[in-house]
């Protein structure tokens, strides 16, 4: 079994809150995490797709009665939103004997954002944290071959621990159908699973692209707003990320859309149908396939208070990831998939624009040096490290 940060964190979150809400898509991890945690202590599990399981929390007053001395963990706890309510009373009755911190666990799959609109009622009760596949860091990246296999295959712990590659592609594609045949109308959207699937491939074939609503919408035979929509939910489910563009007044023309990533570089591969390593070097979406792969990694290791951009003005100067520290130090992040990585000349003029605190080309080798003034080339999960160690300027 791969150790998991988070499993730590939510221990964390659990001494300190009343509850906790453990969000990810399906099949990411969150059970394994949950019940972990729940053997490691005293804990009542519930998976609320059960129908047994859901009828004992049909009077979640009288359940939390019987097993009040335990941490309660709802799985999937998205299909009852309406229990927050209900559970606000008990989070303060129980408060007022002295019983402030880790009452219950919820797991869900929809967004945090989603989750806390259903919430709003345990509003100071309650923290939120994500989960993500596996990342480099947790897979032990530290050979080329393991890291190849963790962009091929994705995160998600069944495909990435998979057999062989066959079987790790066989398993993201029955993920993917699973998901638009079932979990998606079980959360109320009803839009045809055929449409869903040619939206999401069409968002693959683009990856790290700026948003063209207008261009996918044509495609799809729908209209703009209708692209939203779609976007929106897949963000929702975590499926997705939008990375805004990075906003401040330098006086520049800036592109003002958000490029989008499938965020699971495994299901990117699946959605195109891309097999092995060689087949994904030799495929147009390598590039924009490692940039999101890159991004989705950094992002599970920042710390608290984070905001990621990236940047681009109309006269070519970009930076593929701009990380805005709550100090408000910046750090500028280009990504390469080459093992000699150059820079262009767009690069040294949006670092002119913006004036980062630091520089880093993200590379697919082994070791880190300089590779200009105050510009360090450096692997993945050195910068990954950086990052769960920084301790600000």
């Amino acid at each position: 079994m791969i150790a998991r940060r988070i499993e730590k964190k939510v221990e964390e979150a659990l001494s300190r809150s009343a509850s906790v809400a453990l969000m990810g898509p399906r099949q990411v991890g969150k059970t394994t995490i949950a019940l972990n945690i729940s053997d490691s202590g005293t804990a009542v599990y519930l998976d609320l797709e059960n129908n047994l399981d859901l009828q004992k929390i049909q009077d979640i007053n009288a359940f939390h009665a019987e097993n009040s001395q335990q941490l309660i963990i709802m799985d999937e706890v998205q299909r009852i939103p309406q229990i927050f309510a209900a559970l606000r009373g008990i989070i303060d009755k129980e408060r007022r004997k002295g019983h402030k911190y880790g009452l219950f666990l919820f797991l869900g799959s929809a967004s945090i954002d989603l989750l806390q609109q259903s919430s709003e009622s345990l509003a100071g009760r309650i923290a939120y944290l994500e989960l993500q596949g596996i990342d480099a860091l947790e897979f032990g990246t530290g050979t080329i071959d393991k890291l190849n296999q963790l962009w091929l295959r994705g995160g998600f712990p069944d495909s990435l621990l998979a057999s062989s590659d066959r079987n790790s592609l066989a398993w993201r594609r029955d993920f993917i159908k699973t998901y638009l045949e079932r979990d998606i109308p079980q959360l109320g959207p009803r839009i045809p699973a055929v449409t869903l699937e040619r939206f999401w491939t069409m968002l693959a074939h683009v990856q790290g692209g700026v948003t063209n609503a207008s261009q996918l919408a044509k495609s799809l035979e729908v209209s703009a707003t209708t692209i939203s929509r779609y976007l929106d939910l897949m963000v929702d489910l975590l499926l997705v990320r939008r990375l805004q563009p990075w906003g401040s007044n330098v006086g520049k023309r800036l592109v003002k859309s958000p490029k989008i990533y499938v965020r699971d570089s495994g299901l990117t591969h699946a959605l195109l149908n891309i097999e092995n390593y060689n087949d994904l070097l030799g495929h147009p979406v390598a590039g924009g396939s490692w940039e999101g792969f890159v991004i989705e990694n950094i992002l599970s290791t920042v710390p608290d208070g984070v905001i990621p951009y990236y940047y681009r003005t109309a006269h070519g100067a970009e930076i593929d990831l701009v990380l805005e520290f709550s100090g408000r130090e910046k750090w500028a992040i280009e990504i390469k998939r080459s093992s000699s990585p150059t820079l262009s000349k767009g690069f040294y003029l949006a670092c002119q624009d913006i004036g980062p605190d630091k520089r880093f080309v993200v590379y697919a080798g082994q070791d880190q040096f300089n590779i200009g003034e105050n510009i360090t080339a450096i692997p993945l999960h050195q910068i990954m490290s950086k990052l769960l160690e920084y301790k600000g300027i």
